[in-house]
């Protein structure tokens, strides 16, 4: 018997790229500029969107996930991947000015953590 021959989808190079931005979330730094609190409001306040899982009304903001219904997203806050992810919050993110200190251009000034915590859920009366 002898080896079988592969026949048609030869296209691991395309597959390669969907792959990885198939399952892309924000960066921390995007996440960190989503947690300031006018742009917050607007995107835990959200209005109705029928596109968006669970109408755009369960929002995680740490993760920049939208939930199903409120139970799925209390759950997720208890959940390693969210827990991890504030982990990963607590530094600030860098800027153009520490990345010139770090060049040399500038006197060594240590990073700073910043607090962060889960969000707030309000219960929703229907």
């Amino acid at each position: 018997m002898g080896k079988s021959k592969q026949i048609g989808r030869n296209k691991k190079k395309n597959d390669s790229k969907k792959w990885k931005t198939k399952r892309r979330t924000k960066d921390l730094d995007q996440i960190h500029v989503d947690m300031i609190p006018a742009n917050s409001v607007k995107l835990l306040k959200q209005e109705i969107d029928y596109d968006i899982t669970g109408n755009a009304q369960n929002y995680c903001l740490h993760c920049a996930k939208y939930f199903v219904d409120l139970k799925t997203l209390k759950e997720h806050f208890k959940s390693k991947p969210h827990k991890k992810r504030l982990k990963q919050l607590r530094d600030e993110p860098y800027t153009q000015a520490e990345a010139e200190r770090a060049a040399g251009m500038g006197s060594y000034i240590p990073h700073k953590k910043v607090e962060v915590q889960t969000q707030q859920v309000e219960e929703k009366m229907d």
